[in-house]
């Protein structure tokens, strides 16, 4: 987990109990998986007896960072940022230790509480006249953004600023020495151990963890549903336990020392076990439970199970294994609906799978009945010409769709 670190650092947390920070963007009402590593970055500073503070960015939130951007985000309105920094927050207090009685409680802060009082002069006066252009100019966040066609708004460019200006803050308020965060962060984290070294003689440290890849190339914590987010809303416990059940053996094998706390041990035993049976994909299972438990708890991956279980062993064509409840109650599954009429009346396979948004367009679906990538209530779809009618609903109501070998579809008529 660990990709840069300033001299001194490890001393530091050696010598006394340390205050860290890691700022989180408030750029959705929840932080997807991208976010459990900085997430376990705190998680484990706890545990070694320090104090991390979990930064909300209500204020930098407003801005944008072009850390790794190729164009501007859009402007998000105080009202919409004030419910993802609330969605943030309560995501954060499930994971680190807030009880006041502890001489290391966690501690959220939201750098809006201290920039609405900041008026724009007394910021460029405070915080501007202490870190040259140049200075700014050489990161590499900034020089590839000058370069791009669309270059970089004044508003981005002040971002590393006032980043650096929160580090400051809470290095003088709350003695915060350390900051943490994604190795595209570590120009920003520099720039505030150096503001704290201008403005007041003080010595602060960064340390960074490797931005996570997938062994393929493809981004990390994508799904066919788009982002894998932390809130069970917006992602199933069932989907979330399905995307690392998924990972290929190299991300498994990567990803087992990142995202769980197993000892070194426990972890070569179980690469070397998943070596001599790779089928079993007990490195994929073991990762699975062990973050579904983290982000969801136990009552919700047992259920994942179940459906995992129930969707996954029937064989080919069993469809009476499942009960109406069995159907209904599938956690995780995506569920959508469908006009009875139009099943009544008789509708073409392709129609129906374009209507219910299980394809984006009817080319797509023409294409992945054509592959042999559809099933419904177990059996595979044969043609593009298949009428689907209302004797082959499941009870009376519903229709099982299966898209390529992971994907389930529960289609309730209406």
């Amino acid at each position: 987990m660990l990709q840069d670190i300033m001299p001194g650092t490890e001393e530091q947390l050696n010598k006394e109990v340390t205050s860290a920070y890691i700022g989180f963007d408030p750029t959705a009402d929840s932080l997807h998986i991208g976010s459990l590593v900085p997430i376990l970055l705190l998680v484990h500073l706890q545990k070694a007896g320090h104090k991390p503070y979990a930064l909300v960015g209500g204020a930098t939130g407003m801005v944008g960072d072009p850390s790794g951007k190729s164009e501007e985000r859009n402007m998000l309105s105080e009202e919409v940022l004030s419910l993802n920094v609330a969605g943030v927050k309560a995501q954060l207090e499930k994971f680190l230790d807030f009880d006041a009685a502890l001489p290391n409680a966690a501690v959220m802060v939201n750098n809006f509480d201290w920039f609405k009082n900041i008026s724009f002069l007394d910021f460029i006066r405070d915080a501007g006249k202490h870190i040259t252009v140049n200075y700014m100019m050489a990161k590499d966040s900034v020089k590839k953004r000058l370069e791009s066609e669309n270059g970089m708004s004044f508003t981005e460019f002040t971002y590393q600023l006032v980043q650096g200006y929160d580090f400051y803050w809470l290095y003088k308020n709350k003695n915060c020495k350390l900051q943490m965060g994604g190795s595209d962060q570590w120009g920003n984290i520099v720039t505030g151990t150096e503001l704290i070294r201008r403005k007041e003689g003080g010595q602060a440290f960064a340390f960074t963890c490797p931005l996570i890849k997938k062994a393929d190339g493809t981004k990390f914590g994508k799904s066919e549903q788009g982002n894998v987010w932390l809130d069970a809303q917006k992602t199933t416990p069932y989907q979330f336990y399905q995307f690392w059940l998924n990972a290929s053996d190299a991300d498994a094998k990567a990803w087992i020392k990142i995202f769980t706390f197993l000892t070194r041990e426990t972890i070569e035993q179980l690469i070397t076990d998943n070596e001599i049976n790779p089928a079993e994909r007990l490195l994929q299972k073991t990762l699975a439970k062990v973050l579904t438990v983290f982000v969801h708890g136990q009552a919700e991956y047992d259920k994942a199970i179940e459906t995992t279980n129930k969707l996954f062993s029937s064989q080919q064509g069993d469809i009476d294994s499942l009960s109406e409840d069995d159907l209904h109650n599938m956690e995780g599954m995506i569920k959508s609906f469908y006009a009875k009429e139009k099943i009544e009346a008789g509708i073409d396979v392709v129609s129906l799978l374009a209507e219910t948004n299980i394809y984006p367009s009817k080319g797509e679906a023409r294409k992945a009945v054509q592959g042999g990538a559809v099933s419904i209530n177990r059996k595979k779809v044969a043609a593009i010409d298949v009428k689907i009618l209302a004797d082959g609903l499941l009870y009376h109501k519903y229709l099982l769709v299966q898209k390529g070998r992971k994907n389930f579809y529960l289609v309730q008529m209406h």
